[in-house]
């Protein structure tokens, strides 16, 4: 698991959501936005995002996490500091 920053981060939550919503619209998506209704992800789109998250972050993320993964700075900065990005060297 690397240590990801926030502009690494933000860029893994982006890419993940583009290949589980091919045509997602970033312009329509504020950073507090939730990116879920925004894009209209379903349960199973939402899953498959999670999915994709973890196994490219190389991090767990559990059902109790989810709350933290509704917005896209919301996700980011889960990421960051779920894979240790946040501390200092």
């Amino acid at each position: 698991m690397k240590p990801l920053n926030e502009a690494e981060a933000r860029s893994l939550v982006e890419e993940a959501i583009a290949q589980v919503v091919p045509d997602a619209d970033f312009t329509l998506v504020g950073p507090d936005d939730k990116f879920r209704d925004v894009l209209e992800l379903d349960s199973l789109d939402f899953l498959s995002l999670v999915e994709l998250l973890s196994e490219r972050a190389g991090v767990r993320i559990d059902e109790e996490d989810y709350p933290d993964l509704t917005t896209l700075s919301a996700t980011t900065r889960f990421l960051v500091e779920r894979t240790g990005g946040g501390r200092e060297a």
